[in-house]
């Protein structure tokens, strides 16, 4: 069902109270993004027939929100590398600021030499306000690749948690916030219109929750704020059985169907990102390479392209910044020139690869069924399921498995988002607490709350706390940083 806005939408400033705009426009934002409009199929120049299989590759981009400005103001940390050049890779700031932006040149040169070139994007909110408070030049250039209908079919941005939180260790009732907040804040940059185009997400370090209720409460969220897919990698799922997936099962989109311990479920369709080293393979742009040797499969009775999907980080390493402009021209033109040598091999967006087969009798609800990794164990320990059933199979499990864990799982499977992080998680869930306590029934009695200065400050602090980079870099200046945005949401709460 389509919503429909019976008034004009209010125009949104992508700055507030000097803050990024990440609330107060809840149900504008509604209604814009819970539709099933055809986002890509009316406007794609791909047909069906003549595909054999895909290649779909995302740009994954964030810098964090720091208190490190001059008298401890909040600022991206790309602006701290400018200011402090000589500390470790500092010096790359240039080059990162140019990969934030050098995909809105990328596109149109290439559309320009007769390719059809297609890319999603996924920007952290903490990584477009930063560009916002210093690099405009980067935001005008992605403006003209996301607004001018000459470039939409070609991009697509993927939706993502606000301030990069990994869901697992993200405080239930924050995990829905942080989805609308970077709702909010896109649209603030470029407007509805393209909001209303983003309805693949893609979570931080490819992270998936396994706790049957958080990940309920995950998929829930992202069905209500609109979205029709999500990105997931390959080992952090299960068929139903336990088995991991069937190879040619992750060339094709799948049901991730989430149950809670009450026995509810809900699904929503996933693409799933292969393994292997993220940044080489996107950089050097092979999934085309494993597309090619690739075909058609057969699903709820219709014969649909097989489909190569990859994410990578799109500024690090240098592999990502030497080699990927290289062959990303090198390839495009390649399948450009290349007749039947790659005939049937195209480069195609999620969302447009989902409206193209669903279009021609693909059905969502007859995807393979599949389920967050670890949870058959699980389910086949509760016979009948209760908070208490699901509560002591999950406690046996830890005891007795050592395989066993409910962390998740994501694309860094070897680092822990939650041991040796306890002064950093403590604070956390303690100011998601005290957020929570003073908010939820002022919002409850009057949406309008979500608009005031003071709410969007707390929101704001309660955000950044849960940022991933907080508990990747280890104890020192990184969880410093983030008893300090702790401290100041504190005093706001308090």
């Amino acid at each position: 069902m389509t919503a429909t806005i019976s008034s004009p939408l209010p125009r949104l400033d992508d700055i507030r109270f000097g803050l990024p705009n990440i609330s107060g426009w809840e149900s504008e934002i509604h209604l814009v993004t819970n539709h099933n409009d055809p986002v890509f199929k009316n406007t794609s120049n791909l047909r069906l027939e003549n595909i054999n299989a895909g290649f779909a590759c995302a740009l994954h981009m964030h810098q964090p929100t720091i208190p490190a400005g001059f008298n401890g103001e909040l600022i991206s940390n790309l602006q701290h590398m400018f200011e402090h050049p000589h500390n470790g890779d500092n010096h790359n700031a240039g080059v990162f600021a140019w990969c934030y932006k050098r995909i809105g040149e990328f596109i149109p040169e290439l559309v320009s030499q007769g390719c059809n070139p297609r890319i999603m994007l996924d920007y952290s909110g903490n990584l477009l306000w930063g560009l916002r408070q210093q690099h405009t030049d980067i935001i005008d250039t992605l403006k003209r690749i996301t607004c001018d209908v000459q470039y939409q079919p070609y991009v697509e941005w993927l939706g993502t948690m606000w301030s990069h939180a990994v869901i697992p260790s993200t405080p239930i009732p924050d995990i829905k916030l942080h989805i609308q907040a970077w709702q909010h804040y896109f649209a603030a940059i470029f407007g509805y219109d393209a909001l209303k185009r983003v309805k693949g997400f893609s979570p931080p370090e490819m992270h998936l929750p396994n706790h049957p209720d958080t990940l309920y409460q995950y998929v829930k969220a992202l069905k209500e704020c609109g979205y029709k897919w999500i990105m997931v990698q390959e080992h952090s799922v299960e068929r139903l059985d336990g088995a991991s997936l069937h190879h040619d099962q992750k060339y094709i989109p799948n049901k991730l169907t989430a149950r809670n311990s009450h026995g509810e479920t809900v699904s929503i369709t996933a693409l799933i990102k292969t393994q292997g080293s993220d940044t080489k393979l996107v950089a050097q742009m092979q999934p085309y390479f494993e597309a090619k040797g690739r075909g058609k499969q057969q699903v709820s009775n219709t014969n649909i392209p097989s489909l190569v999907t990859q994410i990578a980080d799109g500024e690090n390493g240098g592999v990502m910044m030497n080699e990927y402009p290289r062959d990303l021209f090198r390839i495009y033109h390649e399948i450009r020139d290349g007749g039947n040598n790659n005939a049937g091999t195209v480069a195609i967006n999620g969302t447009e690869y989902l409206e193209l087969i669903e279009a021609a009798g693909a059905d969502p609800n007859n995807y393979p069924e599949i389920q967050a990794v670890q949870q058959h164990k699980i389910w086949q320990r509760t016979s009948n399921i209760t908070q208490e059933t699901v509560a002591n199979a999950i406690q046996e499990l830890k005891a007795n498995d050592n395989q066993f864990h409910i962390d998740g799982a994501s694309w860094t499977n070897d680092l822990s988002w939650v041991r040796g992080y306890e002064n950093v998680l403590e604070p956390m869930n303690k100011l998601s607490a005290l957020f929570h306590q003073k908010y939820d029934k002022l919002v409850e009695q009057d949406a309008q709350v979500t608009q005031r200065e003071d709410y969007q400050k707390a929101l704001l602090y309660n955000l950044l706390v849960q940022t991933s980079c907080f508990r990747y870099w280890g104890q020192g200046t990184w969880t410093d940083y983030a008893r300090e945005l702790y401290r100041r949401g504190e005093e706001l709460l308090k």
